[in-house]
């Protein structure tokens, strides 16, 4: 019989073993009665469940009853005392009925039990509550009675339930646990082909039955059974009651048989995994050998342009997302296959490396393969990617060279020409990069056979290598015909920057002209003191007047190689037509200037050597007297050049310039006027005497 079965009866607490014993050690029973109607039935069957607790060592040293009549009526005390003769008749060894202080007639009951002991077969006393110690401890008495003894019946109740449980659960489980582990072992080899089936596995969880197991042993050992916390109290579970040793004999049973059943499922989820590996492997491997292999027989081209490459680079991205996912499953299946060999189990070695190495030999192939061809791709757009640069510098280059040449001036023909040169070298260089480029790709290419999954790509692959070849020759041909061009426009640029050098020099030059005649208009303005110091004057300014003579020889040499270098050029020059010109205007202007200032200077020096002729000649001299016609012609060649100082410098083109400013022209006469002075002076010392002869 089980507690949940009578669970409601078991509530109604109408008996119970609180764990106490009689002197003869054995156990008490307590019978509770109340003032409501016992109901006998339900308190038999508490009795039966009761009596069925202990053990038949505990029931061979009797029972002693206490029947609590306290708060019940004798009719109902008697019926209890004679059910116990159909009840425990050989266990009940005592009845002690706990009478009410001031109730029941002594006679009457102690002669009716008396009347009946031999037929009873146990003795009954009426005893009081306070008396009851007579016979039993205080100890061993609830405190009902006066005692010490703790007993929650609720408590062992739970603790009867949570027992009964344990020890149902626990014996189901072990019996199936050893189907499963007998079957285990008679059918081992027909358990390796095939995956655990759900009817082998344990109605309930083993995990669980023993923890509850483990705490059930627990209250047990610490002999708080039926006791509540902090009492101390006499468990009817401990040794006499075999609940602790059978508790423990369940959870030994237990562990052994859960440790069989453990391995049991370790082998089966072992195989089971093993198989699932396989299979998963087996995908693997046929997808990747099939249409993985079938996408890429089928990408052999590399394009014919960037958004050619580009389009084939997109689907490789695809075929290898596709791939990507096989990917991810080989690297799953290695962990567990890598797990499952450290695991070490000998018999499955074998077969788990053979299926590593089927996978990742499958693997690592196609790997590689979607790896060459995405290098062959990346390569092959990086070649059409130069070779578009460089068809885009050769375009540039061209219309560059096929726009006609109408620069400003010689430093914007410099900059043109700079240009050109380092397109040009933009231009080499990128021939260069194409070259390393396309054999790059001509070297992968050759490599593509051993990729070919067993097709003859030799058609593909010359299609390949022709159109490479033909882009590397046609870049070549029109960087060769880019350099023709250059070369002659090269040659017309460079003439064009001396043709405009040469106008530059002879502008430069005419410039120079100006500022000699400048110069020889503002500072060769001193005709010298004495005719020694104007021979040296006269003397500088024909050296000054062949620095002029070279500025205007070098000019017409420059203006004559600008004429030839346009007719080299077909084409007009814009400055020497107005260089000229100017500069024969300004030759025309200096070399009239440069005659004046000679004139002068003879002048000066006619006029300064015959003045100084004379004034250096003693009166005494006859000769001196002689040519007093010189006094004249002194005179007269000076007023000459006094003369010729006011007269300015008339051009051809009829302008007139003066030579200096009108201070330092009178300072000159000024000069020439005190010489002139001197010599009259003279003249009339040597006329003095001549007058003084006629007069006497």
């Amino acid at each position: 019989m089980e507690a949940t079965v009578i669970l409601p009866i078991l509530k109604k607490k109408l008996a119970f073993l609180s764990g106490g014993k009689d002197r003869r050690s054995g156990l008490i029973l307590t019978i509770p009665l109340c003032l409501e109607q016992t109901n006998m039935d339900e308190l038999s069957v508490t009795l039966d469940y009761l009596l069925s607790i202990p053990s038949e060592k505990c029931k061979a040293r009797g029972f002693t009853v206490i029947v609590d009549g306290r708060k019940s009526q004798w009719n109902v005390v008697k019926t209890v005392v004679l059910m116990l003769q159909n009840v425990v008749p050989a266990e009940v060894s005592l009845v002690c009925v706990v009478k009410p202080d001031e109730f029941w007639d002594k006679k009457v009951t102690h002669f009716c039990f008396w009347k009946e002991k031999d037929r009873l077969g146990f003795e009954v006393i009426l005893v009081s509550a306070n008396k009851l110690t007579r016979y039993i401890e205080p100890c061993q008495l609830t405190e009902d009675f006066g005692g010490t003894l703790t007993y929650d019946h609720m408590d062992w109740l739970n603790k009867r339930l949570v027992f009964e449980k344990f020890t149902k659960e626990s014996t189901s489980l072990l019996d199936e646990l050893a189907l499963i582990n007998n079957g285990s072992d008679k059918g081992n080899q027909q358990e390796k082909e095939r995956s655990i089936d759900l009817n082998f596995l344990p109605s309930v969880d083993p995990e669980t039955v023993l923890q509850t197991g483990h705490e059930l042993l627990s209250e047990l050992q610490q002999r708080r059974f039926n006791g509540s916390d902090g009492g101390v109290s006499w468990s009817p579970m401990d040794d006499e009651l075999l609940a602790q040793p059978q508790v423990m004999k369940l959870l030994d049973s237990l562990r052994e048989q859960y440790t069989r059943y453990q391995e049991v499922c370790r082998q089966r989820s072992k195989r089971t995994q093993l198989e699932e590996i396989q299979q998963k492997v087996m995908q693997v491997v046929n997808w990747l050998e099939g249409p993985g292999s079938e996408q890429l027989r089928t990408q052999w081209g590399i394009g014919d342009s960037i958004r050619a490459s580009q389009a084939l680079q997109q689907k490789h991205e695809e075929i290898e997302s596709q791939h990507s996912e096989w990917f991810a499953v080989y690297v799953e299946l290695n962990q567990q296959i890598a797990a499952l060999l450290n695991a070490g189990d000998e018999e499955d070695l074998v077969e788990l490396k053979a299926l590593q190495q089927q996978l990742s030999d499958v693997c690592y192939r196609q790997a590689s393969q979607l790896e060459f061809r995405q290098n062959l791709l990346q390569a092959a757009l990086e070649f059409h990617g130069v070779a578009q640069d460089l068809s885009q510098q050769l375009d540039g280059l061209l219309g560059m060279l096929c726009v006609d040449v109408a620069p400003a001036d010689g430093a914007s023909i410099q900059q043109t020409l700079k240009l050109l040169e380092e397109k040009l070298k933009s231009v080499d260089s990128g021939l260069q990069g194409l070259r390393e480029k396309g054999q790059t790709l001509l070297d992968q290419i050759s490599n593509q056979a051993s990729w070919a999954y067993g097709k003859d790509v030799t058609t593909e692959n010359k299609e390949n290598v022709d159109h490479i070849q033909g882009v590397m020759e046609d870049m070549q041909l029109r960087k060769q015909r880019c350099e023709d061009m250059v070369d002659v426009r090269r040659l017309k640029m460079l003439q064009m920057v001396q043709l405009f050098k040469c106008e530059e020099d002879a502008a430069q030059a005419v410039e120079w002209l100006s500022e000699l005649l400048d110069a020889l208009l503002k500072t060769h303005i001193r005709l010298g003191d004495d005719s020694q110091e104007t021979k040296v004057l006269l003397e500088k300014h024909r050296k000054f007047v062949d620095v002029a003579q070279s500025t205007y020889d070098y000019g017409r040499q420059l203006l004559q190689a600008t004429v030839v270098l346009c007719q080299s050029l077909r084409c007009t020059s814009r400055s020497s037509g107005d260089t000229l010109p100017r500069l024969n205007r300004v030759w025309k202007q200096f070399t009239v200037t440069s005659e004046e200032r000679v004139n002068r200077l003879e002048m000066a020096i006619a006029f300064h050597s015959n003045a100084e002729k004379i004034l250096q000649e003693c009166p005494e001299q006859p000769e001196a007297i002689n040519q007093m016609e010189q006094f004249d012609e002194i005179e007269a060649v000076g007023k000459s050049l006094l003369d010729r100082l006011t007269v300015p410098v008339v051009y051809p083109d009829g302008t007139e310039q003066y030579f200096g400013s009108p201070s330092d022209m009178a300072s000159t006469a000024e000069h020439i006027r005190e010489k002139m002075k001197l010599v009259s002076l003279k003249k009339q010392q040597l006329r003095q005497p001549e007058v003084t002869a006629t007069e006497s």
